[in-house]
């Protein structure tokens, strides 16, 4: 007041005895009344002395005593703090301002700050700055951001001059820092470090942090500390400039501790990685780090929580608030011998690969980097890790990418770089990050618009980032065309960071790219991309493909696919009635509905359909039951066709052989799984429903192979169809993000629901709602009411949604997985979200059901299995990523499944491998388990391997009993009725394949 010649000053009647004995000592007054009642006009006179700056002794020794403030983490007796005495908002005067805040948690608050909850701050750090008259503060902090309190009355209390800038000046760093450090030399900066990074590197260490500054003193808080090799870095040569780190939350406002950082280790030349510490406590604080459990941590790791017998505000409605309240902050810490480090805040922490991760140490260490000027990570969408970043000049992606390899880990590694001319902040200095996801979007849609020449300069690029993403050396010698991703050094991150640069080279989005990536070579990777890039072109197949036609010509006309919208024996019912079927799909999934009274008719179904499912809710309407019985020798051999040598059956225990029954050229590849519904009827008017990448999606009887009826599509199917409670209609995803629904007769169009992606899951159906449930690549979950032709419920699911969904009837669950890596339990009524389990890596495993437990497998090589409350129980491990979707026994006391390294495993519900049986090539389809009643009642498992080879296993010891070789890969996975295994080949045929007992040839 003395430094600007204050003349006059209004002061409050009541507050008139507590001005006149704070400044008598300082000045002189004449009084003046007003014609306001409650105020009154001194005229001041000051006097020839120095103001007094310095608070009491005793706030003093609190200060600058460094062995009571470390043993200050718990400063005031936590007991005594929690006394009965309140503080009352309703008290007048209590306030001293009112502003809002995001919350630890996300939640919007409305804090209510006290006089006594601030107050402290501002006599701290006048103080610990050492403030005199003729220091310059500069407000940073807009209005709305409560550091600017402490800003405003700091300088205010001392004399100090306080500098406010206009935003067109703030907004341009080069300007801003001129108007600071040379027109009015700042003394005093207190602000985050994001606004700090703004000036950039180069200008910081010369003119922020030169050896000739003005600024005296930098504090930086709001958000992580930067490491103190960027801090040091940024400093001239001789630097003086006292550095702060301060830390605090606004519901507790303002500050909450301090740490100055030594002058020996800033100027230290040795390379520091010691993060800084938090420090000590501001007056009245008190500091406390608690575990998960509640109780205070010592040594370790936990949650910052602050408070004070004074430091209380009062957050949205509350009226009083005890004293001594102590507030979770949101932020975790680890304690190491007496010191407080800040580990992130609970937003930070993210799980990615399984491992977890804060996001701020990915920020330090490119930061670190010499040619990064200012740079920023954000978690894009929960899926994708993005480092945008200020460049000192033009660089090469490449090389970033492999300096960031050199110093973190595989899991932190980012998604992709973005390249940005400065970092956007809020009004409250801090990243803005909803600004810079629209720059992320921004930049696809640049990306989107850039043109391929052609093939060859689509396979020249597909090489480069082939080579950079899995940091290979550039020689001029090309990729193998059977390198496999896996094999060559990627993951799954790897394997996504491939996908997002391929999709920005070629302009779009390409459809099941991840998965080819994941589990197909370099050539066939290339195919695949040809397919949505150049789609009517003619296309260069891989050698795995280059004699897949060979049997094309081979007795077409036994399945010709011609004979269209041929009527079913399964009518569709106009008068309401339901049909009784039996279903099966992959993984024994057997659903049997309305089929009581029917199922004695069924010559050869076993004893576990005695009695309808729906009303066995305890024992699973989607669970394995035992399924129809293999019989020795198939009724109808006349159907049975003359193949050529390379689908004659390789024997393996001559138990058993394969002959083809039919096989139906669907036009192209087959990677769906059929559905087979025996209506209870009439069981040999039994169905095949399957689709195929050309469009089609057929209808076929089981024991002729004859085409009942075709339709065509929108686009590729990969979706297994599956079948309404009614019997009436199938339902099936699509590539151009449609679920189709279709009548099961005739193949007529019912009825068409439209995602905002390629449709790749199957649907479930509620036996008990007849309901539809459904995921999307669109990273939605849907739930269909195909009668009223609407969508129930549509969940977001925190990534894609690749494979299919598990209804649980008991609990009444619905589990969805993603490729983000996420595990779902849904409520099926609601699309409410039970819970959530992060895996880790992309979940391309549907998830399979029992009555205690769910189990899916990982691309990590993890099978895991949870209670149906979300608690993993165990996991197996195996050597490579697991596509395979789970199937159970009948008795649920084994599960079974396939992994890419090329074994089949059987574990026990407790986790413990039963057996292993090693097939030739990589397993991406999911088991089946039948009965073989020639053979003592035994169980056995289909299985089918992707280099085209169908196993027969013996399911209690893994014995082989025989093996066959399809003439082309093979995705799809097998269904078994009767003596018939069906099955999908990427020769484009659907096969049924006959069974037949070795005894019996």
């Amino acid at each position: 007041m003395k430094k600007c010649n204050l003349k006059y000053i209004l002061v409050e009647k009541q507050q008139i005895n507590k001005f006149k004995s704070s400044y008598e000592t300082l000045l002189n007054y004449d009084m003046f009344t007003v014609e306001h009642n409650d105020l009154v006009l001194f005229r001041l006179h000051w006097k020839n002395v120095e103001v007094s700056l310095m608070l009491n002794n005793s706030i003093r020794r609190e200060t600058y005593e460094k062995e009571k403030m470390t043993k200050s983490v718990n400063s005031e007796n936590s007991s005594a703090e929690k006394s009965e005495e309140h503080m009352d908002v309703r008290l007048k005067h209590c306030l001293a301002y009112v502003l809002h805040t995001s919350g630890t948690t996300g939640i919007p608050k409305i804090v209510r700050v006290p006089h006594a909850c601030i107050v402290p701050n501002i006599q701290h750090f006048r103080v610990l700055f050492e403030i005199t008259q003729e220091d310059v503060l500069f407000l940073a902090s807009p209005l709305t951001f409560d550091p600017s309190v402490v800003e405003i009355f700091v300088a205010l209390s001392s004399g100090a001059s306080l500098l406010i800038v206009p935003t067109s000046v703030r907004v341009l760093p080069s300007k801003l820092a001129a108007v600071l450090f040379s027109h009015h030399r700042v003394t005093i900066l207190q602000a985050t470090p994001t606004l700090l990074r703004r000036f950039g590197s180069q200008l910081i260490k010369s003119t922020v942090l030169s050896t000739n500054t003005s600024l005296r003193v930098l504090a930086l808080g709001g958000e992580a500390f930067p490491s103190l090799t960027v801090l040091k870095s940024w400093r001239g040569i001789g630097n003086k400039t006292q550095i702060f780190n301060v830390y605090g939350i606004t519901e507790v406002s303002s500050w909450a501790t301090f740490y100055r950082i030594p002058e020996k280790i800033l100027n230290s030349t040795l390379k520091c990685e010691l993060p800084v510490q938090l420090g000590f406590p501001l007056l009245g604080t008190v500091v406390e780090v608690k575990d998960t459990n509640g109780f205070t941590v010592q040594e370790g790791n936990g949650q910052v929580f602050l408070g004070g017998r004074n430091r209380v505000c009062f957050l949205d409605d509350e009226m009083t608030v005890p004293l001594g309240t102590m507030r979770a902050t949101g932020d975790f810490v680890t304690i190491k011998d007496g010191e407080i480090f800040f580990l992130g805040r609970k937003d930070s922490q993210i799980k990615r690969h399984g491992k977890r991760l804060n996001i701020e140490l990915v920020q330090q260490v490119a930061e670190g980097l010499q040619q990064v000027e200012s740079c920023a990570v954000t978690w894009y969408n929960q899926e994708k890790l993005i480092l945008f970043m200020v460049s000192k000049n033009d660089l090469v992606k490449d090389y970033i990418f492999k300096e960031l390899q050199k110093h973190l880990p595989s899991h932190a590694i980012p998604d992709e770089l973005v390249l940005i001319d400065s970092l956007p902040f809020t009004s409250h200095g801090k990243i803005d990050v909803s600004e810079l996801n629209k720059i992320y979007l921004n930049s696809m849609d640049l990306k989107s618009e850039c043109k391929l020449n052609g093939k060859e300069e689509l396979w020249e690029k597909l090489h480069h980032l082939w080579k950079s993403v899995l940091s290979l050396s550039e020689d001029p010698l090309k990729v193998p065309d059977e390198s496999l991703f896996l094999n060559s050094g990627g993951d799954s991150l790897k394997s996504i960071r491939l996908l997002n640069e391929i999709e920005n080279l070629v302009g779009t989005s390409v459809p099941g790219l991840l998965e080819i990536i994941l589990s197909s070579s370099i050539l066939e990777i290339y195919n695949h991309i040809l397919q949505t890039v150049f789609p009517d072109e003619d296309l260069t197949f891989s050698k795995n493909y280059a004699t897949k036609r060979k049997s094309s010509d081979v007795n077409q006309e036994e399945a010709s696919g011609k004979s269209l919208h041929q009527e079913s024996v399964m009518p569709l019912n106009r008068d309401n009635e339901i049909n009784a079927f039996i279903a099966l799909s992959r993984g024994s999934q057997i659903l049997s509905l309305n089929t009581t009274g029917f199922l004695t008719k069924l010559e050869h179904c076993p004893s576990a359909y005695s009695s309808d499912l729906i009303s066995q809710t305890n024992i699973q309407n989607m669970k394995s039951l035992n399924p129809p019985a293999l019989i020795g020798k198939s009724k109808d051999m006349s159907c049975i066709a003359k193949v050529s040598e390379e689908e004659t059956s390789v024997m393996g225990a001559e138990k058993m052989e394969f002959h083809v029954r039919w096989r139906s050229d669907t036009g192209k590849c087959v990677d769906a799984s059929p559905l087979v519904v025996i209506p209870a009827v009439d069981k040999s008017s039994a169905t095949v429903y399957i689709g195929s990448h050309s469009h089609r999606m057929m209808a076929v009887d089981l024991y002729s192979g004859k085409v009942k009826w075709e339709q065509i599509l929108g686009d590729r199917i990969e979706s297994s169809a599956c079948v309404s409670k009614c019997g009436n209609f199938i339902v099936v995803g699509c590539y151009n993000g449609l679920v189709y629904i279709l009548k099961s007769n005739s193949g007529e169009k019912y009825w068409m629901f439209t995602t905002e992606d390629a449709v790749k899951s199957s649907a479930t159906v509620d036996p008990t709602t007849g309901l539809f449930y459904i995921g999307s690549h669109d990273q939605h979950a849907y739930a269909l009411d195909i009668y009223k032709k609407k969508c129930v419920w549509k969940l977001k699911c925190g990534g894609t949604v690749f494979s299919s969904p598990c209804l649980s009837l008991i609990p009444y669950h619905l589990y969805f997985a993603t490729l983000g890596g996420l595990l779902l339990a849904i409520n099926p009524a609601t699309g409410k979200r039970v819970w959530k389990h992060s895996c880790g890596k992309p979940l391309f495993s549907s998830p399979r059901c029992c009555l205690q437990y769910i189990c899916i497998g990982c691309v990590d090589g993890n099978f895991l299995c949870f209670t149906h409350f979300g608690e993993q129980i165990w996991q197996f491990s195996t050597n490579e990523p697991i596509f395979s979707s789970p199937c159970t026994s009948a008795s649920e006391q084994e599960i079974f499944f396939g992994s890419h390294d090329c074994f089949i495993y059987c574990c026990s519900m407790k986790g413990h491998l039963q057996w292993k049986f090693e097939t030739t090539s990589r397993v991406y389809s999911t088991p089946f388990t039948f009965h073989n009643h020639n053979h003592g009642n035994e169980m056995l498992l289909a299985a089918a391997s992707i280099d085209g080879k169908i196993w027969i296993l013996e399911s209690k010891s893994g014995e082989l009993q025989s093996v066959y070789q399809l003439p082309g890969e093979v995705f799809s996975s097998p269904v078994v009725w009767e003596s018939m295994l069906i099955i999908g080949c990427r020769n484009n045929y659907v096969y049924c394949l006959d069974l037949l007992g070795g005894n019996q040839r």
